[in-house]
């Protein structure tokens, strides 16, 4: 039944007369919002307010006709509710009306307890800026918008024509009470299921008449100055930028918000209905294209999606969408908004970036790194890898390079060397002195279970741990590192450059118990009672596979991954006589050189694929013939030959071809050619596979065909809602940084899902990457620098250690090899989009962002607003008629 008083009230905050054709119905969410918590006695009182000038109860009591007493319970209750202020005037409380937004609605979600009891609430505020928020598009001039972005300091403090409405620090400075609250907005979206992982507690500083109002009826607690300034600084450190309520007058403002673009509802005029003008500060941001790395650290922060990936070889490559048309010259409709702002933001224009960021599976900013390098700023340089990559060490050893594979350098004389400079940053984190550890940036203290020790468990741990919650890796073997430790043999990554970078995330707070089988020793339900609110399943893919022929079960028949990790264990191994390794990929040539050290006279190499399509890379393949090992290509295994119980050798059918005319696994033999091999021992090689144990007993998780767990492809989240899966387990054997990235993605994931309301996918950063077109590149004219190379390592010396020979590059190197990038990336800049809050010019470490100054406009009051609105109006319906004659004149 609808309240007609509470309807009334609504539109007397409004300004509206009940019954008129602009007055406010029942199923606007201005009466939405009071509905659950105004009765109608309350909105009897609440009629006899006015907008910002304060009255007594003694002053209300005869105009609504109650008591003193009455009058004084039922105005406290409305303040309470957040329908109106109230503050002490000459000793004497008193209540005064808001607008809608930035005011009423905000206080109302505010009320923690109504909001969490009614999310009619919650819902209403957000109806309100989605309906009330298109009438708005092109209405009002720069500067007069209810919300306005005011610049991040620190961005405008070189900027000579900024003035002091602009600066966060006036209006903390010329205050005496403070409080804090949780963000509206984002409790708001919150209680709708909407979250967008940024969280809501502590976000918000009211000021004077406002923060008494707020520590008054609970809505905030009373802060410092120097309090308001860390949190200040501390949203800026989290991405996020600052808002104020726009309607106090030039100068003037009650509140500082501290905002993301993603749940942000102010931002949402210009994320969703691209009315930007509305909120924009007086600044655009600058990009200067020679020191810009297009590292991405930028694009990541901005709220509106403005800055975007591109390059800078080749102009007339880059295509960026000239904008014509704005809500100041055009009619705004829905053709004109992007609905879906909270799940389709870009990295990339549409003419791509620089190939090397694109093609590494974590999307590491290569190009940055190699600008911090060669200025010598490693440390820093190491900071920007761990943004993505936690064991940039490891991964030095052990990449697959797949950024040097399409590096841009490469189409003028050869690929720059990446992993060799990142191995050398890298080495810095292996000393005590210089290694770079994170900052912990908040204390969430939720109690997370990592199933595996692998690179994607690890992965995942570091990036919970940064985050402040209480992590715990269960690894079912006695060492840590999964296959780092286990299957990759020491000559090609040590174990103590493993455990250098696992110390680092004990230092973070991340506990290991390692021998105990989850699934076994302990099961997911056990976790779950002792109060383990998420799991990520990273167990890795450390089963080795059968060939499913005759004799393979015989004594001196072992699978790779099983010799491997016997050998890394230290257990007792020792080869003798003729080894035949069965396999062509990475794993397979690892098996056959550890098999060399392991006292093997003979190591004789056979897979089905011609050497052009073997698997394993070049360089993996050139280190195991300078070790003297044989690579027998296009072979198969038809039968293990076998003397009593024992393998005395294997007999090989020629492959006529491994792949069918779609590309698929399809091996076709000559059964007419065959050979028997002498062996003393087979290690199988033909791939791994996962072994789950009784993990996923008793549980709603499925696995594919092929032995992988069933997870969604975006949010890693499997048929049980608090387990998330990565790595091998998920993927089929990958690479370690493959693994690595899905344990950053898993741990996204994590955040989201322990935080009541938090949807897993909104406001989400996709990683979709693309490289530009190298054929639109005029390449002429660059200096042919020779690339740098380390000495190379004499395989007969080689196959005698388990120590790792390589040589890291010197700093000498690394000063030549980083001159030879062309940083072929660069940000590009949506001059529209930007509303100048300044959050890019916080994350560039090269000086290339900066906000300029482009508009000089300040508020005004909002009793003096409706002239401006009106004479601006006028002036756009001029502009209107202007900017369509000109494009009928130009056809479009």
């Amino acid at each position: 039944m609808i309240k007609q008083k509470v309807l009334d009230f609504a539109n007397h905050i409004g300004g509206k007369k009940s019954g008129s054709k602009s007055a406010y119905t029942a199923t606007d969410p201005e009466y939405m919002i009071l509905e659950p918590v105004v009765t109608e006695e309350m909105a009897e009182v609440g009629l006899c307010l006015e907008f910002r000038k304060p009255k007594s109860a003694e002053e209300v009591a005869p105009l609504c006709g109650k008591s003193l007493e009455e009058t004084e319970k039922l105005l406290w209750e409305l303040a309470v509710a957040g329908a109106c202020f109230v503050g002490k005037k000459d000793g004497v409380d008193k209540y005064w009306l808001e607008i809608w937004v930035p005011g009423i609605m905000e206080m109302m979600v505010n009320n923690k307890e109504n909001v969490k009891k009614y999310p009619q609430i919650a819902e209403a505020f957000e109806a309100y800026g989605r309906v009330r928020g298109p009438q708005t598009a092109g209405v009002f001039p720069i500067g007069t918008g209810l919300m306005r972005v005011i610049p991040i300091e620190m961005a405008i403090e070189g900027e000579t024509r900024r003035a002091s409405y602009e600066e966060v620090s006036k209006y903390l400075n010329e205050n005496e009470i403070f409080s804090v609250s949780d963000c509206s907005c984002r409790t708001a979206r919150e209680v709708m299921g909407e979250g967008c992982g940024h969280l809501k507690e502590d976000m918000c500083i009211q000021m004077g008449h406002a923060a008494e109002f707020y520590i008054r009826t609970g809505r905030g607690r009373e802060i410092t100055r120097e309090e308001a300034f860390e949190i200040i600084k501390r949203a800026e450190e989290n991405g996020l930028m600052h808002q104020i309520p726009n309607t106090d007058g030039p100068g003037k403002t009650h509140a500082i918000c501290n905002c993301c673009g993603c749940s942000c509802l102010s931002l949402r005029t210009a994320g969703m209905f691209l009315n930007n003008d509305m909120v924009r500060s007086n600044y655009v941001s600058h990009v200067d294209e020679d020191k810009c790395v297009a590292c991405g650290e930028c694009v990541q922060v901005c709220p509106v999606n403005a800055l975007k990936l591109g390059q800078k070889l080749c102009a007339e490559a880059q295509v960026v969408e000239k904008r014509e048309d704005f809500p100041s010259n055009t009619k705004w409709g829905p053709d004109k908004w992007n609905p879906d702002y909270r799940i389709n933001r870009e990295n990339v224009v549409d003419t791509g970036t620089s190939p090397c960021k694109t093609q590494c599976p974590a999307h590491i900013s290569v190009q940055g790194y190699i600008k911090l390098a060669s200025q010598g700023r490693y440390t820093e340089a190491l900071e920007l890898i761990k943004k993505e990559n936690p064991f940039p060490a490891v991964c030095g050893r052990i990449c697959p390079r797949t950024c040097e594979s399409v590096c841009t350098r490469g189409d003028i004389d050869e690929p720059l060397a990446i992993d060799d400079i990142k191995k050398f940053i890298a080495e810095q984190d292996l000393n005590m002195d210089n290694r770079y550890i994170p900052k912990i940036r908040h204390e969430y203290g939720n109690k997370i279970a990592i199933i595996g020790a692998g690179p994607s468990g690890l992965s995942c741990a570091y990036y919970l741990a940064i985050d402040g919650y209480n992590v715990t890796v269960f690894e079912k073997q006695k060492a840590l590192g999964g296959m780092l430790t286990l299957g990759i043999p020491s000559y090609r990554l040590g174990k103590e450059v493993v455990n250098a970078e696992i110390d680092i995330l004990r230092e973070l707070g991340v506990e290991f118990k390692m021998g105990v089988e989850v699934g076994k020793d302990i099961s997911l339900e056990d976790l779950r009672n002792q109060g383990y609110e998420a799991f990520y399943l990273a167990i890795g893919a450390q089963a080795g596979r059968k060939l499913g022929i005759e004799g393979e079960d015989a004594e001196g028949v072992i699978t790779g991954v099983d010799f491997l990790l016997d050998v890394n264990l230290g257990n007792d191994i020792e080869l003798e006589g003729d080894v035949i390794v069965i396999g062509g990929g990475n794993v397979a040539i690892d098996v056959a050189r550890t098999a060399t050290r392991a006292g093997a006279s003979k190591v004789e190499m056979f897979c089905l694929e011609s050497r052009e399509e073997m698997p394993a890379l070049d360089e993996e393949i050139e280190e195991a013939l300078s070790e003297d090992i044989g690579v027998n290509n296009s072979w198969g295994p038809k039968r293990v030959v076998t003397e009593n119980g024992h393998v005395v050798g294997v007999e090989f059918k020629k492959c006529i071809s491994v792949f069918d005319e779609n590309k698929r696994f399809s091996p076709k033999f000559d059964e007419n050619e065959t050979k028997i091999v002498k062996a003393d021992n087979v290690l199988l090689s033909i791939g791994q596979a996962m072994d789950w144990g009784g993990l996923l007993e008793n549980s709603k998780m499925e696995l594919n065909p092929n032995n992988t767990i069933k997870v969604d492809s975006f949010t890693l989240q499997t048929g049980e809602p608090d387990v998330f899966a990565g790595g091998d387990a998920v993927t089929g054997p990958k690479f370690a940084i493959d693994a690595i990235a899905l344990g950053k993605e898993g741990a996204i994931s994590i955040h989201r899902y322990v935080h009541p309301g938090q949807d897993l996918v909104i406001g989400r950063d996709r990683r979709e990457f693309r490289a530009f077109d190298k054929e639109n590149l005029d390449l002429a004219g660059y200096d042919h620098l020779p690339r740098q190379r380390t000495s190379h390592v004499d395989g007969n010396k080689a196959k005698t250690s388990f120590k790792d020979l390589r040589a890291t590059f010197t700093e000498e190197q690394v000063r030549k090899e980083t001159e030879r990038c062309l940083s072929c990336g660069a940000t590009v800049v949506d001059e529209y989009m930007c509303i100048g809050c300044g959050s890019c010019t916080t994350k560039c470490k090269f000086d290339a962002i900066s906000l300029v100054k482009k508009y000089d406009a300040q508020n005004v009051p909002f009793e003096k607003l409706k002239p401006v609105i009106v004479k601006n109006m006028v002036k756009r319906k001029g502009r209107m008629v202007t900017h369509s004659i000109k494009k009928s004149l130009h056809g479009k």
